[in-house]
């Protein structure tokens, strides 16, 4: 059976109530329910963090190591500061899907710049909350398995 992280950054805790003009209404609750959704129709396994400490999701990171099959990671603001998640996605040789609600390229020119994609398999970004089942399939095409529980 397949197994995914799915990891959220900060901020994210407070989808459907933060900035809902960029991020929508969904909150992070109803994403992970169609995730699972998603996730049941292939066969997945699906494990969900969400947190605001950048120390929480390295060690993650770290942990999904020989654990998970692959991360889809939504880094928030970390994406465009981190080195030390880009470091920890790279010690961690699993493969990552970038995953972002809004599209980046298309906002403030500071958010341009990903730590995150040099190291990840792919990026999804600007599609909403629909992203992340998005994600799930790239994932699963990425690891030979989409069709395949």
């Amino acid at each position: 059976m397949t197994k995914m992280l799915i990891l959220n950054g900060p901020n994210l805790n407070l989808l459907g109530q933060r900035q809902p003009e960029i991020y929508g209404t969904t909150t992070l609750a109803d994403i992970e329910d169609m995730c699972r959704a998603k996730a049941e129709a292939l066969g997945v396994t699906l494990t969900f963090l969400q947190s605001n400490a950048e120390g929480a999701l390295i060690d993650a990171i770290h942990g999904a190591r020989g654990v998970e099959n692959g991360i889809i990671l939504n880094a928030g603001a970390y994406t465009h500061t981190s080195v030390a998640l880009m470091d920890a996605i790279a010690s961690a040789e699993l493969p990552v899907v970038e995953l972002h609600l809004s599209n980046i390229h298309a906002r403030e020119a500071f958010r341009h710049k990903s730590f995150i994609a040099p190291v990840a398999v792919g990026q999804i970004c600007g599609f909403g909350p629909a992203g992340y089942p998005l994600a799930i399939d790239a994932l699963m095409a990425h690891l030979g398995r989409l069709g395949t529980p």
